[in-house]
């Protein structure tokens, strides 16, 4: 129980990998702060179900001042945010020449400038106290590039880029600030790039998914969000007290081709 006593809030946490985390986290006694879209209640169920209190703010993450609530709302509930995990994400697939502008634009706002708002606006707590945690869920596409995924890459490197930075500003802190980056996740995102390759090649969504993880991921194998959950974990740990600014990749050896 290393949180007891903490609070996390997770953004983008009401399925996939982001509710991996809040579960992990709430299992070590963290209090959550879920947000997200869609169904609520389930996800609220499944993490009070770890033993955590929990609390919820449906922030659009593409919206500063709505960012700017959630974070008073998690101070007025629960004191303060000691670790904060930046998950909320997009993405739309299109060549550069017809990628639909106000599509960029939203994802460079979710996957990009929201870690931004949150970050600034938990920092001066997490100075005050001197502890705190900064996990920014980043990906396989903040160390490496795809075609047709210009925006989500360019978010992701840039998530990538202030992770370093804000781990040099507090390195002499006892605040943390590291990237995790996923390789193939089978979220509901993944789920829709698989059932849209399975219509377009006219076969099974297990040959998709086969296809999909054969092109790039050796280990043929997707990444669990509890995988990905103790990762996070392990970063709020004392043994991750001086693991700072890095960007850590659990692909199934993606990166190292």
């Amino acid at each position: 129980m290393i949180l007891k006593g903490k609070t996390a809030l997770v953004t983008g946490s009401t399925s996939g990998i982001g509710l991996g985390i809040a579960q992990c986290l709430a299992r070590q006694g963290a209090n959550i702060v879920l947000n997200g879209f869609g169904d609520v209640e389930g996800p609220k169920a499944a993490v009070t179900a770890m033993g955590a209190k929990v609390a919820y703010h449906g922030a659009d993450m593409s919206k500063p001042a709505e960012i700017e609530a959630m974070m008073a709302f998690a101070e007025a509930t629960f004191g303060g945010v000691d670790v904060l995990v930046n998950n909320a994400g997009i993405q739309h697939v299109a060549q550069i020449e017809d990628f639909p502008v106000e599509r960029w634009d939203a994802i460079i706002a979710i996957n990009l400038s929201s870690a931004f708002h949150t970050t600034r606006l938990a920092l001066p707590g997490m100075r005050t106290r001197n502890w705190g945690r900064v996990i920014n869920i980043a990906s396989v596409h903040g160390l490496v590039a795809s075609a047709a995924k210009s925006a989500y890459v360019a978010a992701k490197h840039g998530l990538v880029g202030f992770t370093k930075t804000a781990a040099l500003e507090l390195a002499t802190t006892g605040v943390t600030v590291n990237a995790i980056c996923p390789g193939w996740v089978l979220t509901p995102l993944v789920q829709k790039q698989i059932d849209a390759r399975a219509a377009r090649d006219g076969i099974s969504a297990d040959k998709a998914r086969e296809a999909l993880l054969g092109e790039k991921e050796p280990s043929l194998q997707f990444t669990t969000p509890e995988q990905l959950g103790e990762l996070a974990v392990f970063l709020c740990s004392p043994a991750a007290d001086n693991l700072r600014g890095q960007a850590l990749a659990m692909d199934g050896a993606w990166t190292a081709q």
